[in-house]
C-alpha cells in the first residue's frame, strides 16, 4: 500500500482526490494539506510515499514548494493543476507526473480515470523508492520551522566500520570526486553544463533517494558534454565520463591492473548517509591518492570532512564551494574547518578549476 499527501488548497478537491485514490487497491490518502506549510509538517509527520501538488496556492506557489521538495527532501511528487501550460516547466522542476484537473462540464468520471491511470503507470518507480526507505523513521520535532530539518536521528557510523583507511603511497591517474547534498541537483546541473568532453574521469556521490539517481544520471547526461551515467560494479574509469551513486548504494573505485573500477557496496549507512560521500572519497584516496581531485559542495551535514582530510593530507588537489553560492554550507564549511581544503571557490567558478586541474594548473 503506498501512501499518498495530497496538496491542495480547494477542500472539495481534497476531497475528490482523497476518494478517487482511496478507491484504488494499492494507494492511501494518508492526510491531505491546504497549503505548502501545512504540507511540510504532514511530510516530516507521516513520512508519505508520494505528494500530489497543486500550483495554485496561497502562502507559497506549488512549484516553488516544489523546487524546495526536490532540493531538500526528495520524493515522488505528482503535479494536479489546471495550468496545463506550465506542465514542461514542472517536470523540469523534479515532478514525476501532471495531471489536469477537470475543465468546465468535464465529467468527473474522466477525470478519476486521469487520476488512476496516472497512478498506476508510476507504481514501477515507488517500488524503486519504497524498497530501500526505512521502515521506521524518528520523528523530527514539529516545533521546526524549516524544511531542512527533515533528518533521520540515529547513530553515526565512521568510515572505518565500512572501509578501511589504506592510503596509496603513489599518484594514481587524475580521478575528480564530487560530494554534494542539499541544493546540489540544481548545483551539479550547473557545474555539467560548464565542461567540456575530454575530462579526467569523475565520479560523484549526491545525497538522493533510491529510485531518482538512475533519472538524475539521464538529466545530466543530456545537459552535458560529459558522458553521466549511474554507476554499476564493475565499470572501468573513462576519460570524459562520470559516474553517480545510485541512491541506496556506496560508490568506491579499486584499482584493477592498469585500469580503476567501480564497486558498490551494499552495506549501512555511513555518516549519515548512503551512498556517503566520506566512503567515495576514502576509496578514492586508497587507490589514487595524490593524484586525485575531490570537490565538496553544497550540503547539510559534515558528510565528506573524514574522506576529503584524508586526500588533503596525502597530496591530493582539495576544493570548496564558498558559502554565498551553497543552499546549506554544512558539508562544505566542516571541511574547511578541519583544514582539509586548498581552495574555495563559487558555484560558477566550480567547473573552471575542474578543468584548470584537469590541464596540470591546480595542485
Amino acid at each position: 500500500m503506498y501512501t499518498i499527501l495530497v496538496i491542495d488548497d480547494s477542500p472539495s478537491m481534497r476531497r475528490i482526490l482523497k476518494d478517487i485514490i482511496n478507491s484504488m487497491d494499492d494507494f492511501e490518502v494518508i492526510d491531505t494539506a491546504s497549503d505548502a506549510y501545512d504540507a511540510r509538517e504532514k511530510i516530516k509527520l507521516h513520512e508519505p510515499d508520494m505528494v500530489t501538488i497543486d500550483l495554485n496556492m496561497p502562502k507559497m506557489d506549488g512549484a516553488v514548494f516544489l523546487r524546495n521538495l526536490m532540493k531538500l527532501h526528495p520524493m515522488p511528487a505528482v503535479v494536479i493543476s489546471s495550468e496545463n501550460a506550465r506542465q514542461s516547466d514542472i517536470f523540469d522542476d523534479g515532478a514525476v507526473g501532471f495531471i489536469e484537473k477537470p475543465i468546465l462540464g468535464e465529467s468527473m468520471l474522466i477525470f478519476s480515470d486521469r487520476v488512476k491511470d496516472t497512478l498506476m503507470k508510476l507504481t514501477f518507480l515507488l517500488q524503486r523508492y519504497t524498497l530501500k526507505k526505512p521502515k521506521t523513521k524518528s520523528k523530527v520535532s514539529l516545533t521546526h520551522s524549516k524544511l531542512e530539518h527533515f533528518a533521520e536521528v540515529e547513530r553515526k557510523i565512521h568510515p572505518d566500520e565500512v572501509l578501511p583507511s589504506t592510503p596509496a603511497s603513489l599518484f594514481g591517474s587524475k580521478i575528480i570526486g564530487i560530494g554534494s547534498s542539499t541544493g546540489g541537483v540544481e548545483s551539479l546541473l550547473k557545474v555539467f553544463q560548464a565542461l567540456p568532453s575530454g575530462l579526467p574521469p569523475i565520479i560523484m556521490t549526491q545525497h538522493i533517494p533510491y529510485g531518482f539517481s538512475s533519472s538524475f544520471a539521464q538529466r545530466l547526461n543530456t545537459y552535458s558534454q560529459v558522458d553521466v551515467c549511474e554507476a554499476t560494479s564493475g565499470m572501468i574509469l573513462q576519460r570524459g565520463c562520470a559516474y553517480l551513486a545510485p541512491g541506496n548504494m556506496h560508490l568506491t573505485i579499486e584499482k584493477k591492473g592498469n585500469d580503476y573500477v567501480t564497486k558498490l557496496l551494499d552495506t549501512v549507512k555511513v555518516s549519515r548517509h548512503k551512498p556517503s560521500v566520506d566512503i567515495m572519497f576514502r576509496s578514492i584516496n586508497n587507490t589514487v591518492g595524490g593524484g586525485a581531485m575531490a570537490v565538496i559542495m553544497t550540503g547539510m551535514g559534515d558528510d565528506g570532512t573524514i574522506g576529503i582530510k584524508e586526500l588533503f593530507k596525502n597530496g591530493a588537489y582539495t576544493l570548496a564551494q564558498d558559502e554565498k553560492s551553497c543552499v546549506v554550507f554544512g558539508m562544505p564549511k566542516q571541511a574547511i574547518e578541519a583544514g582539509a581544503i586548498k581552495d574555495i571557490c563559487s558555484l560558477d567558478e566550480i567547473a573552471k578549476y575542474i578543468i584548470e586541474f584537469a590541464n596540470g594548473k591546480r595542485k
